[in-house]
């Protein structure tokens, strides 16, 4: 199964004031693994960014007044996220809103909700007292957040797919099926395999199996396995 986490920054808390995207990070993940691939891209909002915001991200008007805008990036972004792959998003209300207003304004289809898995949600259900920051699950499942000194869009979606994991249970059954393949191994509470009652029907007929013994007889003694053979003998 194929999802992608997701993050963004932004210039401040509401895109109903205008307010607009300025990092936008994704990464792959298939049947909760990361494949490697993601996306990542800064993005010019074409409006100043507050020192507040600044103040969470680090990112500043002067530095992305060369990036491109949304416009620019919506087909690439678009192809990554795919048609129906679940977003895996902490607090997806957020990120949503500002991804649906960004889309509108290029006038594109808006991102379904029924593709969110919000984070946030899962944490609160698991654990009711809290506190569900990503922070704090960071902390709650020993995951390393050292790098983040600011909030980064891409490296955000590489931490939450690791809080994912752990809030849904998946790496606990990862580790249980390591465990079980390595009792298996070594004997123990291995499982006692039945014989066959009856043996397969052959597939192959005598009349092929006849030919197949002509035809190998014709290639002579120059062929590579006659070789191989010698070598071996």
């Amino acid at each position: 199964m194929r999802e992608i986490v997701l993050d963004t920054e932004t210039t401040g808390l509401d895109a109903g004031q205008g307010h607009r995207l300025v990092e936008l990070g994704c990464i792959e993940l298939l049947n909760r693994i990361p494949t490697g691939a993601t996306f990542h891209v800064y993005l010019n909002p074409d409006r100043e960014v507050p020192a507040e915001a600044t103040a969470i991200h680090g990112l500043t008007g002067d530095f992305l007044k060369d990036k491109p805008r949304f416009a620019e990036i919506v087909d690439d972004f678009l192809a990554f996220i795919g048609d129906d792959a679940p977003l895996v998003i902490h607090n997806a209300g957020f990120d949503h809103g500002f991804l649906c207003a960004e889309l509108k304004r290029v006038e594109r289809m808006l991102i379904a909700r029924e593709r969110l898995i919000d984070t946030l949600m899962l944490a609160r259900r698991k654990h009711p007292a809290g506190p569900n920051r990503l922070d704090d699950l960071c902390a709650r499942y020993g995951i390393d957040n050292s790098r983040r000194t600011k909030h980064g869009a891409l490296l955000d979606a590489e931490i939450l797919a690791e809080v994912y994991v752990e809030l849904i249970g998946a790496r606990q059954a990862m580790l249980g099926l390591a465990e079980t393949s390595t009792r298996a191994a070594s004997g123990e509470g291995a499982i006692a395999l039945r014989a066959r009652p009856a043996a397969l029907t052959p597939r192959v007929s005598e009349a092929e199996r006849l030919a197949h013994r002509e035809f190998v007889a014709g290639l002579g003694e120059e062929a590579l396995w006659q070789e191989y053979r010698a070598e071996k003998a």
